[in-house]
């Protein structure tokens, strides 16, 4: 499987490019900065410059033709303010959309959040308000597509080793996932064909992650 992974320098998609590699997968990551092609060529990604908040539609349809699947892991990440959850989290997924399209890559595998739904607290504050906001958005976006889509909303992000266990479904409790745990959820989705339409949320739980992930798309 051959799979473009944007925001190929973040801890997910690091994750997930090299246990794809591990596998033999061929795994691209798509990054803004040249100065983190050497981190991802060490993981066994092969890395592409291509910044998503500058580049067209039909230049990145160009970079991923040929290839089986995108992943959306990008995002504007902390510190980023209200302008940037936009043009991150809700444009750039738009246009790696419009490059698969084009391209011809039907399986999209988006990384939202947990939240989206609302309601929001009152004390949220108004950069994550707006980050949801742009998650909700691309995920819309999405929907409308004539993609073979999967959206995963995970509960909030560990740095705590894998698990390898899942808890996954439409809608599960707020709870905490492994940023590992997420790679390993996103390759079984890319795996299981009957996840594509399919909006899911998923924290850390007891069931072996392929069989959670083949229980929830049933």
């Amino acid at each position: 499987m051959r799979v473009a992974i944007a925001g190929g320098h973040g801890q997910i998609a690091r994750l997930l490019g090299a246990a794809l590699a591990a596998r033999g997968d061929s795994a691209l990551g798509l990054v803004r900065n040249p100065d983190h092609e050497a981190d991802l060529r060490a993981d066994g990604i092969v890395p592409i410059v291509a910044d998503l908040e500058q580049v067209g539609a039909d230049e990145l349809a160009g970079r991923i033709e040929g290839f089986d699947a995108a992943v959306f892991a990008a995002g504007a990440g902390p510190g980023s303010g209200v302008a940037r959850k936009d043009t991150v989290d809700r444009a750039a997924s738009a246009v790696l959309a419009d490059a698969c399209e084009r391209a011809g890559v039907r399986r999209f595998v988006q990384v939202s959040a947990m939240g989206t739904e609302g309601p929001y607290p009152p004390d949220i504050g108004e950069v994550f308000a707006a980050y949801l906001d742009a998650k909700r958005a691309a995920e819309q976006d999405l929907r409308e597509r004539d993609l073979d889509w999967t959206i995963l909303r995970p509960g909030r992000l560990t740095d705590d080793a894998p698990t390898g266990r899942v808890r996954i479904g439409a809608s599960v409790a707020r709870a905490e996932i492994t940023r590992a745990d997420v790679a390993s959820v996103i390759i079984a989705l890319l795996d299981e064909p009957a996840s594509a339409g399919k909006i899911l949320e998923a924290v850390n739980g007891d069931t072996p992650i392929p069989d959670g992930v083949r229980a929830a798309v049933a």
